[in-house]
């Protein structure tokens, strides 16, 4: 083999010394750099086992595999993708391209727990050769497709976070758009990942190259021309490039060590392989990137050394499956200039009409024409194949030939973008078609290019178009995307989703949708007339807690606990998200076992409080109804309050307990084992941590006043249980706080234990008006009443006559500077509790303005208790006689206020009456205010 491709190349060497020693004044570096170049491309020319070098997404690649494939028909095709994803290839055919084959793991087990969940993506587009060379093996009889590339698990195993230590996290980036978020965070696998890994490089291309960005560089120079080039010339330039981005600043070591490692895997896979099977490597085809194409490590070819170990895979499970792609997607991921794989797909559409080579394409294939493959397939018994020629000395020297179709393509780009600009609310006109038609090739013509590229008509529409203004949402770049083909999504077909995506689609099929179609429907949902959309309603609700948040959105109905739906209306967007669904189906075989695995795994996390917990149990009664799952989580929930030594989640613990207090005891016979221990292990908790909230700087007023809320709603079932209410009493008498807010929360405790009157909190305010100093603190006590409304609703009254006496008293100096303050205040500490003092406020102020003057507030309107038994007592028994001469108006009395009673018999030896209404005058006061009222 060596005598016959000796001397092949050797032309070429020559005039690389020669120019190597003009450039570089003698034999150096720049030599070695280009005659290892030229024996990078003849090594791998001379490996029996034919290497077919390709870059990802190039349509020149496309073209020339599927014309090799034709031509030498192999029986065995090696391709770098990883190996785990074979069995997922034969259900292309039910999907609609672009696609991405992903593997993916939730629970892992042998790499760090922060890196969960693990993904990985090789997006497959049909102007790819990857798909070419699929397609191929698949559809033909007795063609074995092998996938030689590391497994996923071997990705995450050569990552660079399990060898280096953790570095600073990236800012955060602006989120992308929805149909290039399509691959989320997942790690992308390409063949052929051909740009140069060198900055400097990589800039002196672009400048030289007149271009702006690296996709046009590579379809200036690399697609246009090797797209009608024979396979020799393909295949030698191809290994050039990747010679050439090798041996220029390979990059960081551990890229280059993985690259390696790579190349070292694939050939001892493909030597397994050969040795297994028998197969001759004559009738074998390598597809491969250029740049491992051009690989001179030890283990490369089927002569190469056999040293590489391969490390056995971690004990993590993976999931595998099919998800959507987009041409915006693989364009973030692999950092592609916007527009260049839509542009990719209009070339290789152009090169299979302009060939006449006929592509291979899956039986059955969503979206695609039927194939004629086995019509133009080559015969079987093909002329054996000449040594390869030197073809690179004629490509390298050969000038660009100018395509006279391209300037009826070109016009009829310039016709289009101008019907689109037109639709889209510019005022463009013919002239300005004959404009960019001109442009077009001005700017090509300036650029050094023998004909215009769709780059090139891109800038030339912006400039005579777009001009200064964009009257819609679509700017003229945008729209010459779209006439290039626009952003194709994928979908995958209902035969290749996972059994949970399955059976969703089976559960929503009585809406009447077409929910693999992209897009918004909109869902109604008539419950009441018809029952079985239970089911249906059951199934969207979940999928809202599971998926993103356009993907299943109410627009009317609610899910309360303890309530039946009647009416609903949805948005659905399930085929826009459809990687998301097939990502749930990767976690389990039923969306309800999906949610009670995250249900679980929320309530058991390390970092769960008593209210995450608290919350899941919510969650699996309201989505689940699953009383088994509720008990088990809310036992957790008991044991994670006992351990809690902070309140920060004492107000969502007080939110979440009430409600499921309240559905308890509406639905159930008997309140849950588990809620009663809560309420008992709760009231004593908090209690214990009560004084040390007053005086803590870190524990706030609102969550002071709902471990307060919680111990005196919950009180009477925790002393029903076996709880002291002495407990309680110690721990609000052991409570000293410094700061104001605290302070009103404690008077109002006080207030509701009895142990401060009414009378008394009063006067305490009066005093604080009428301090000077203490006067600018008075909102953050006001702060504290409003606060205090959760614990003691009966004060509601109070804290509106404080708020009144405050506008009262203080002077409009005082008053005005400090009115900022105490709204603020009301709106960021008092917001849940609002609507109470609203509620109150209107029921204690006039309803009118004209009223207002003549208005006395009602705390300034009740009579004093001395002159209320000044007048009782003068009356003295006349009270009684006029009580017993008239029963009939004590007995009204008495229905209106709901008591059933019988008349006694007065004793002559009795003290009368009215001393008891002497002693007592406020019933007196209240039944007159009662009267008056009615």
């Amino acid at each position: 083999m060596t005598s016959t491709h000796e001397g092949t190349f050797e032309g070429l060497r020559g005039q690389l010394q020669e120019a190597a020693a003009t450039f570089a004044d003698g034999p150096d570096a720049l030599e070695g750099i280009l005659l290892g170049i030229v024996d990078d491309v003849d090594h791998a020319v001379r490996e029996p086992l034919e290497i077919f070098p390709v870059c990802h997404h190039s349509p020149a690649s496309a073209i020339a595999m599927a014309r090799r494939l034709r031509e030498k028909q192999p029986k065995v095709v090696y391709l770098e993708l990883c190996e785990d994803m074979a069995p997922l290839l034969t259900e292309l055919r039910n999907c609609k391209l672009p696609v991405a084959v992903q593997s993916f793991a939730t629970e892992v087990d042998g790499f760090p727990v922060e890196w969960s969940p693990l993904s990985v993506v090789a997006p497959i587009t049909e102007a790819s050769a990857e798909y070419q060379a699929i397609a191929y093996a698949l559809d033909t009889p007795g063609v074995e497709l092998v996938l030689v590339d590391r497994s996923s698990d071997h990705v995450f195993q050569w990552d660079a976070r399990a060898t280096e230590s953790a570095e600073p996290a990236a800012p955060d980036t602006p989120p992308a758009e929805e149909e290039a978020a399509l691959h989320g965070d997942a790690v992308g696998v390409e063949i052929g990942d051909l740009r140069p890994r060198f900055a400097e490089l990589e800039e002196h291309l672009l400048h030289h190259g007149k271009v702006r960005h690296w996709s046009e560089w590579w379809h200036q120079y690399v697609e246009l021309p090797l797209g009608d080039s024979d396979h020799d010339t393909y295949r030698q330039v191809m290994l050039l490039i990747g010679s050439l981005f090798r041996r220029l600043a390979p990059g960081d070591a551990h890229r280059v060590r993985v690259d390696e490692d790579r190349e070292r895997y694939m050939w001892t896979r493909m030597r397994e392989h050969l040795a297994a099977s028998g197969t001759d490597p004559a009738d074998c085809l390598y597809v491969c990137g250029a740049f491992h194409a051009a690989s001179r490590v030890a283990e490369f070819g089927v002569h190469g050394t056999d040293t590489f170990e391969i490390s056995p895979p971690s004990a993590t499970t993976w999931q595998h499956g099919l998800i959507p792609s987009s041409h915006a997607a693989i364009e973030a991921q692999f950092g592609l200039a916007a527009g260049s794989v839509s542009i990719a797909a209009t070339v290789w559409a152009k090169n299979v009409r302009r060939t006449r080579v006929e592509p291979f394409r899956l039986a059955g294939q969503a979206g695609a024409k039927k194939s004629r493959a086995k019509k133009a397939a080559a015969p079987v018994g093909a002329a054996p194949e000449l040594p390869p020629s030197d073809k690179l000395t004629g490509f390298l020297q050969r000038p660009p030939a100018l395509d006279r179709l391209d300037e009826a393509e070109l016009l009829g780009w310039s016709v289009e973008i101008v019907r689109a600009a037109r639709r889209n609310g510019y005022l463009a006109s013919t002239a300005d078609g004959i404009a960019v038609f001109e442009t077009s090739i001005l700017l090509a013509g300036m650029r050094d290019r023998a004909k215009p590229t769709p780059y090139d008509f891109q800038d030339a529409a912006v400039t005579c178009i777009e001009k200064d203004t964009v009257p819609g949402r679509r700017d003229v770049r945008r729209l010459v995307e779209i006439m290039m083909g626009g952003d194709r999504v994928g979908q995958v077909g209902y035969e290749a989703l996972p059994p949970l995506a399955r059976d969703v689609h089976d559960r929503l099929a009585p809406l009447g949708l077409k929910l693999q179609q992209s897009g918004v429907q909109r869902a109604l949902l008539d419950i009441a007339s018809q029952p079985e959309l239970e089911r249906c309603s059951d199934a969207l609700w979940m999928l809202r807690y599971l998926m993103p948040q356009g993907a299943a959105r109410p627009i009317m109905g609610e899910r309360k606990l303890g309530e039946r739906p009647i009416q609903e209306s949805w948005d659905l967007a399930l085929g826009t998200y459809q990687r998301a669904l097939i990502e749930l189906g990767y976690e389990g075989v039923s969306i309800e076992q999906v949610l009670e695995q995250r249900l679980r795994r929320t309530a058991y996390d390390r970092r769960a409080t008593a209210a995450t917990v608290l919350e899941a149990v919510e969650d699996a009664t309201l989505y689940l109804r699953s009383r088994r799952l509720a008990d088990e989580l809310g036992t957790h929930a008991l044991e994670v309050l006992s351990a809690e030594r902070s309140v920060d989640g004492a107000p969502e613990v007080l939110r979440r307990v009430r409600r499921l207090l309240a559905y308890y005891r509406t639905s159930e016979p008997v309140l849950p084992p588990w809620i009663e221990s809560f309420a008992k292990t709760g009231y004593a908790h908090y209690c214990t941590l009560l004084p040390t909230a007053f005086t803590d700087d870190d524990a706030t007023v609102r969550q002071v006043a709902a471990m307060l809320g919680f111990l005196f709603s919950m009180e009477s079932l925790a002393l029903s249980l076996g709880c002291d209410r002495t407990q309680l009493e110690l721990a609000v008498a052991q409570s000293h706080p410094e700061e104001p807010s605290k302070t009103a929360l404690l008077w109002a405790a006080q207030v509701q234990l009895g142990h401060l009157s009414r009378a008394d909190l009063r006067a305490k305010c009066d005093e604080l008006l009428g301090n000077p100093l203490v006067v600018p603190a008075y909102p953050r006590y006001l702060s504290g009443f409003v606060h205090a409304l959760e614990p003691v609703p009966g004060l509601t009254d109070f804290v509106v006559e404080a708020v009144s006496n405050a506008f009262a008293r203080l002077p409009d100096p005082v008053l005005l500077p400090w009115l900022p303050t105490l709204i603020t205040t009301l709106r960021s500490g008092g917001s849940e509790l609002a609507p109470l003092l609203i509620r109150e406020a209107g029921r204690t102020f006039p309803g009118r303005l004209a009223a207002l003057d003549a208005w006395v507030p009602p705390w300034r309107s009740q009579p004093g208790p001395e002159a209320t038994l000044s007048t009782h007592s003068t009356e003295g028994a006349h009270g009684c006689t006029l009580l017993a001469a008239h029963p009939a108006t004590c007995d009204a009395v008495a229905g209106l206020l709901g008591w059933e009673g019988t008349w006694e018999t007065a004793e002559p030896d009795r003290p009368a009456d009215a001393a008891l209404l002497g002693r007592h005058p406020e019933t007196a006061v209240a039944l007159e205010v009662l009267l008056s009222g009615a």
